[in-house]
């Protein structure tokens, strides 16, 4: 029996703070059979882990899934370069736009969606460090406004 709905195995929460996200795909990720099992135990990494594109196809490179524990001599090499699953027209607008100018594909999580390990993939651009202090002044001003709406609604004043 298959699972239904989207299980989170791994996110890289870094990524939405050093980059500026243009575009969201989702791919399948070619995997051996211990990997899986140990994707299953929630063992994953994302953190050093980006995608490129060679030779018409994209590869997830860095991601860290450890050895499966109860595996023999057939374990995978934890962090073995994968293969990432697209249709061809996207792998051909991913070219594009990272040949074109400062954008890197990054993974922003890993999930199983209906049984099927999916990565969430961004075609992203770097942040530089005053835009990274502006969104944190954003969102602390943010936190700010509705803190004080709260107290409005719950009849406190300072």
């Amino acid at each position: 029996m298959k699972e239904k709905g989207r299980k989170v195995i791994a996110t890289n929460r870094k990524a939405r703070h050093n980059y500026s996200i243009i575009d969201v795909y989702e791919a399948g990720v070619a995997l051996v059979g211990t990997e899986v099992k140990s994707l299953r135990e929630g063992k994953a990494s994302l953190v050093d882990a980006f995608a490129t594109v060679d030779d018409g196809e994209v590869w997830l490179r860095g991601l860290h899934i450890p050895e499966y524990t109860q595996g023999s001599w057939t374990n995978h090499s934890p962090r073995r370069t994968r293969k990432l699953l697209l249709h061809k027209r996207e792998i051909e607008h991913l070219v594009g736009k990272t040949r074109e100018g400062n954008q890197t594909l990054v993974p922003l999580s890993m999930y199983f969606s209906d049984g099927k390990v999916k990565v969430e993939l961004a075609l992203a651009k770097g942040k530089q460090d005053y835009d990274k202090r502006q969104d944190i002044a954003r969102r602390t001003a943010e936190r700010e406004v509705t803190r004080e709406l709260g107290r409005r609604v719950k009849g406190m004043s300072r």
